[in-house]
């Protein structure tokens, strides 16, 4: 056990945010670097020694989260780095970017502010990195077997990196230019700098990885080709089909998915770009949904200069507490406030877009909502509350309706879809198909990143039983798992 009165007399502290006014001049992390580290140990000691650790229900990746608290708080880094790495490829990705639902299941949140399990998970691997803790791990014989991993999100890195580890000679495919899929140019560079994805995929080719960029299987290489030439697939490839709002003016100029809109940025930072070829530079901007991808969209906006922020979300504002229908140790949709919600903008709840305004020249120049109610369980428009606001770039953040059908992939590999469109597959996440398996969004729909790689790296030990007739790699979920909500 950490501290065995920390609970008792440690409030919860969290990671100090830089000003405002200073993080919107720049596209920096918008955190204080180096504030976590002075309060770590004391936050990691408030864990509980609860006897039944619910942190490891709420996490898919089954992350050894006591464990690594104890040694956090004993600063004992080089410990607590082994058994994050136990359980989860990239704590860096997930100790930034996930949700925390370890956080919602924590014992200690029934009746106190949970312990601050992500802020403890990125500080034990910032060390880990600065301590050179992290390391290479190749292979010690190589398997002769051959694996393509198709998509560089984090559910393809890790069935990569465990594969490779296991001894297969493993290639993944992307069809962006860069390596890191939604990480990449989905995520923007103030929630994550990709210093962090580029230093993993070094470790990765130091293991034997071999990363092809810029290559679309069903494009540029078929299916059947693929498949003469690796003895196994993986299908890692997202739910990327971005939501459409089908309303009137949909078709003017200045209306775009998140999608988009955001890599643009990223590509900036990248040095593609000296400046994005779409930009909210003095712009009243609409962002529509409300989820993390719609403040993505938010907190871009501000740092690019537009003249307003407004994002819309048809669902009414949730609660600030947990609700009696959201029970501890389910995940809660409760109101959050990001950083970019911080920065300013205004946020509409339980609106619904009607239609979209045009200019002379075929730009949008405004939105039409109407409030609406939820009336067993059917949208209703409230009479009377129709209103018209500016609109010069409008985003749609509304999430992804399943994989990308149009390059050819699913129907040259011949792979069946389950009723909600994703690829179907088994108990060891194979397909229909012979050697191919599916992991991640293109198998689950659209979800949270310790999912993607929790899928990751089940589908690699189904692989891995594939090509060699068992396997000791960990499978921390099955296909049918999903998260503790109501």
């Amino acid at each position: 056990m950490a501290d065995p009165k920390g609970f008792l007399t440690t409030g919860r502290e969290v990671a100090k945010t830089r000003p405002v006014g200073e993080r919107l001049k720049d596209w920096n992390e918008v955190y204080v670097p180096g504030s976590l580290l002075p309060i770590i140990s004391k936050q990691a000691g408030r864990c509980m020694d609860c006897g039944i650790p619910f942190c490891h229900n709420g996490c898919p990746l089954g992350n050894l989260i006591p464990e690594w608290n104890d040694y956090a708080y004993r600063e004992d880094w080089a410990a607590a780095s082994e058994r994050l790495h136990a359980t989860n490829n990239f704590p860096e990705f997930t100790g930034r970017l996930c949700p925390a639902p370890c956080e919602a299941a924590c014992v200690l949140g029934i009746n106190q502010p949970a312990v601050t399990i992500k802020n403890v998970e990125v500080s034990i691997i910032d060390k880990a990195w600065d301590s050179g803790d992290v390391t290479p791990q190749p292979p010690e014989r190589l398997s002769g077997k051959t694996v393509a991993v198709i998509g560089s999100g984090p559910a393809g890195l890790a069935a990569a990196q465990q594969l490779t580890r296991a001894g297969h000679t493993v290639a993944v495919y992307e069809r962006a230019d860069r390596i890191g899929g939604l990480l990449r140019y989905g995520i923007p560079e103030f929630k994550m700098e990709k210093v962090h994805i580029n230093r993993r995929i070094e470790q990765m080719r130091a293991e034997g990885t071999k990363f092809r960029t810029e290559v679309e299987i069903g494009v540029d290489v078929d299916a059947a080709q693929l498949r003469r030439r690796y003895d196994a697939v993986v299908i890692a490839a997202g739910a990327t089909v971005s939501r459409d709002l089908p309303v009137p003016g949909r078709e003017l100029n200045g209306i775009h998915f998140a999608m988009e809109y955001l890599p643009l940025a990223n590509k900036v930072q990248e040095g593609d770009f000296v400046a994005p070829p779409i930009t909210a530079e003095g712009k009243h901007v609409v962002v529509i949904g409300g989820g993390d991808t719609g403040a993505d969209c938010v907190g871009t906006a501000h740092r690019q200069g537009a003249a307003s922020v407004t994002q819309l979300e048809i669902m009414p504002r949730p609660g600030e507490e947990r609700s009696a229908g959201q029970p501890w140790p389910t995940f809660p949709m409760l109101y959050k406030v990001t950083s970019a919600h911080e920065e300013g903008g205004e946020r509409v709840y339980a609106v619904s877009t009607t239609r979209f305004e045009g200019d002379e020249d075929g730009n949008v120049a405004a939105l039409h909502l109407v409030e609406v109610d939820f009336v067993d369980g059917k949208l209703t428009p409230r009479a009377g509350t129709e209103r018209r606001i500016p609109a010069q770039l409008v985003t749609l953040a509304m999430g992804f309706t399943g994989t990308d059908r149009s390059n050819g992939l699913v129907d040259q590999f011949g792979l069946e879809l389950d009723d909600r469109g994703n690829v179907a597959r088994d108990a060891d996440f194979a397909t229909n198909v012979d050697g191919v398996f599916v992991a991640g969004d293109a198998g689950r729909g659209q979800s949270l990143i310790v999912w993607a790689i929790a899928e990751g790296r089940s589908a690699a030990r189904g692989v891995d039983r594939f090509l060699t007739g068992a396997s000791e790699l960990p499978a921390p979920i099955r296909p049918t798992d999903r998260a503790l909500t109501v």
